[in-house]
């Protein structure tokens, strides 16, 4: 019974500081986001009382209680035209990651991809999406194509680059080890490269959720009738600045969602990752 009791006290975690993400109490959880939070009612209360002092007009810079009031006197309208970009960005953003990873591992086992396709990725990467925006405008038309082409386009290159650094950041040893010892390309691949990479590619894919909403509102700038861009672009030629305001606080919101739900997939996938593990080595100052 000692032992087995020892082997418990072992196993429990020693404190709240090592506990797993979903096991911390919430004085733990307190002390994680307390402070963003205060620092961000802070920040609101100051940029309410300097409109209130300074008398800036609502076209020039609306009050904090300005922006929610748009959102509180028109959640369904605006919740339409969010739901709108928030497809064009998961559709845009599911083609990146299809298409991306595969084409990542073709480049790291291709010589020619990689000094054509990998090129061409960079080349294309650096020319602006605005630009690219009124030319697919022009080539699938004003409905939903051109808004998910451009988040494809900006979601596409860091989850290439990232999974292609992932899959050629795993040790030379440890890929002849596992060659001499009779595994496969297929096993190899598998077994060693994918789940080395993973770490890249969760990081590329976090990248590209938050630059997929870019795509989706540009795409909405060239041409749209419907989503949060078609609503800024609107309210600008209205100069209604609380609306344009409260626009990019739910875009804000969206992106916060996608990003924290790509990190919860991230801790689901790859507990074992040093960076998820709470007893990872933390640098203070």
């Amino acid at each position: 019974m000692e032992a087995v009791e020892a082997l418990d006290a072992a196993r429990a975690p020693r404190d709240a500081s090592v506990m797993t993400p979903l096991g911390r109490p919430w004085r733990a959880w307190l002390a994680v986001y307390g402070a963003p939070v205060v620092v961000s009612i802070a920040l609101l209360l100051v940029w309410e009382a300097a409109v209130m002092v300074l008398r800036l007009p609502r076209v020039i810079l609306p009050a904090p209680s300005g922006v929610l009031g748009q959102l509180v006197d028109n959640p369904g309208w605006l919740l339409n035209h969010a739901s709108h970009t928030l497809f064009e960005t998961l559709l845009g953003f599911g083609l990146g990651l299809l298409i991306g990873v595969p084409l990542a591992v073709a480049i790291v086992y291709s010589r020619f991809l990689e000094s054509t396709f990998y090129t061409l990725l960079a080349v294309t990467n650096s020319i602006p999406k605005i630009a690219i925006a009124p030319l697919f405008i022009i080539w699938l038309g004003t409905g939903l194509a051109p808004k998910v082409a451009v988040a494809f386009m900006i979601a596409l290159f860091p989850i290439v680059i990232d999974t292609v650094v992932g899959l050629r950041s795993v040790p030379p040893e440890m890929l002849d080890l596992a060659r001499s010892m009779g595994g496969s390309h297929r096993k190899v691949f598998w077994k060693i490269r994918l789940p080395s990479a993973l770490p890249n590619i969760f990081a590329g894919t976090k990248v590209a959720i938050s630059l997929a909403i870019v795509g989706a509102v540009v795409g909405e700038f060239v041409g749209a009738d419907r989503g949060l861009g078609y609503v800024i672009m609107t309210s600008q030629g209205q100069f209604n600045t609380p609306r344009m305001f409260a626009a990019m606080t739910v875009l804000a919101l969206i992106g916060i969602v996608l990003f924290y739900g790509v990190d919860y997939m991230e801790r689901r996938t790859l507990p074992w990752h040093v960076s998820r593990r709470n007893d990872a080595p933390r640098h203070t100052p």
